[in-house]
């Protein structure tokens, strides 16, 4: 009777220790944690003082068989800081630790075996929390193999070094201790499950809230780089505006010379020219008036780019559209024996509020492309009321498309012709020249008109590009 009496007292005293801890940890601990108000390297240490101070308490209320033999429950904080301490090396402090307050109840050989028996318990218990921590094993399997290996290697050292005699200890000792101290190790660490269970929710929200915190300071500081980008490709974009603006104007200063002279020249020869050096000239005024249209693409879409492309809508009308473009490329077709048609659709409004200027920009880009690019055949140029399947608001649209008989393009590059300076392939700008400017400026001037540009093709069968525009005055500015 004493034994059960003597480790009830034990696990009573544990539990209640237990119980304070539990609370000062959940509601003093955890606060001052989350402060930073206690070192890092402090609060381990400060736990591991608690373990030992409970394992010397065990001692106080122990059973003692003679004045220098007492029995009790010293080894249960060792099971329970299985659970409790990261890092290992304590185990062993605390271990040596209630091996030490030993000897506050006086100096003998029991106490040197006492200090002795859990300073190896100390080292058990370590190497037990490395294997646990790399296993994946559940916490009652591990809770299981602790208490059993503590209290079995704790009744080996005792029958093997404990001042009472082995036969004496394994057969009217051990029998009561070994199965009683199992059970209420098992007892103490149900009742504590709930605590190791809280330190672990907490112990993953510090560590999320860490990472957190890590994943909050790698955003800040990507974010801020993204910004310094922005700002560098804004600055990159001005000065690139600036500078092609400026390019721009000094290339078209002589350029404008060039084509007046070359042009005053062959008007004015009087017989002062030969039919070779007039061609000369002809050719002159044509490579000067082609250079001055790339120059102007690369001005318009640097203006595109940079936001400042200006829109001027105006009341223009439908049916001399046709007529212009007519005008501008019968005699290139006529030249290259290619049928240019023009389709007006008879039900179309007189008038179109747009930008007049860029509208007529768009068409000769298609119109300009499409004879380029066809060999034998048609162009045919028509302008209609947008069907339903076109449409991608509502009201009254129009619809202004270039057909043409000539190489096409397959499906997989349709997207690339639309990029700037990019073409089907490097053979297509050796073969017919350009800068591939005119459909990407086209693209983003129809945005800015408040329409869309749409293509339609297959390789080897021509293409069709097809220029939406609201009826209305619905123009971005």
């Amino acid at each position: 009777m004493p034994f059960y009496q003597t480790f009830l007292i034990n696990i009573s005293l544990l539990i209640t220790l237990a119980f304070l801890f539990n609370l000062v940890y959940k509601y003093i601990l955890l606060r001052v944690d989350a402060l930073r108000l206690i070192p890092e390297q402090v609060r381990p240490a400060a736990l591991a003082a608690v373990f030992i101070f409970a394992g010397w308490v065990t001692m106080v209320f122990g059973l003692r068989l003679r004045e220098e033999v007492i029995f009790d429950l010293r080894a249960v904080p060792l099971i329970i800081g299985l659970f409790v301490f990261r890092h290992p090396a304590w185990l062993t402090v605390i271990g040596l630790g209630i091996g030490l307050s030993r000897f506050t109840f006086g100096y003998s050989d029991a106490a040197v075996v006492g200090c002795f028996n859990l300073t190896i318990l100390g080292l058990l218990c370590m190497e037990l929390s490395i294997r646990f921590q790399h296993s994946d094993r559940s916490f009652w399997w591990k809770l299981g193999v602790g208490i059993f290996s503590v209290n079995l290697l704790n009744a080996v050292n005792l029958a093997l070094f404990g001042v009472v005699p082995g036969k004496i200890y394994m057969l009217g000792i051990f029998p009561i201790t070994f199965p009683l101290g199992m059970a209420l190790s098992y007892l103490f660490a149900f009742i504590l499950y709930d605590f190791y269970m809280e330190k672990e929710r907490t112990a993953q929200l510090r560590d999320s809230h860490e990472r957190l915190l890590v994943q909050r300071s790698e955003l800040q500081e990507a974010k801020e780089a993204l910004e310094d980008k922005a700002r560098q490709l804004i600055l990159a974009s001005r000065h690139k505006s600036e500078f092609l603006a400026n390019m721009s104007h000094e290339l078209k200063t002589p350029l404008h010379s060039i084509i007046l002279l070359s042009q005053l020249l062959a008007d004015q020869h009087e017989g002062r020219w030969t039919e070779e050096e007039l061609q000369d000239l002809s050719i002159i005024r044509s490579s000067g008036e082609g250079l001055l249209r790339q120059v102007n693409d690369i001005l318009d879409l640097s203006m595109v780019e940079a936001g400042n492309m200006e829109i001027h809508s105006e009341d223009i009308s439908i049916a001399e559209i046709p007529q212009i473009l007519q005008h501008q490329f019968q005699e290139e077709a006529s030249r290259k024996e290619i049928r240019l048609k023009m389709d007006v659709d008879p039900h179309l409004p007189a008038l179109i509020c747009t930008d007049g200027l860029r509208l007529h920009q768009i068409l000769r880009n298609l119109l300009s492309n499409a004879i380029k690019f066809t060999t034998e055949g048609s162009v045919v140029f028509d302008i209609r009321l947008a069907g339903p399947e076109s449409r991608k608001c509502e009201g009254d649209w129009i619809a202004f498309s270039v057909r043409d008989t000539g190489i096409g393009i397959e499906e997989s590059k349709q997207r690339l012709i639309f990029e700037a300076f990019r073409q089907v392939d490097g053979s297509i700008s050796r073969r017919y020249g350009g800068l591939g400017l005119g459909l990407s400026i086209s693209l983003e001037l129809a945005k800015l008109l408040g329409g869309r540009l749409s293509l339609s093709s297959q390789e080897g069968r021509g293409s069709t590009f097809t220029l939406y525009l609201p009826a209305g005055s619905h123009i971005h500015l």
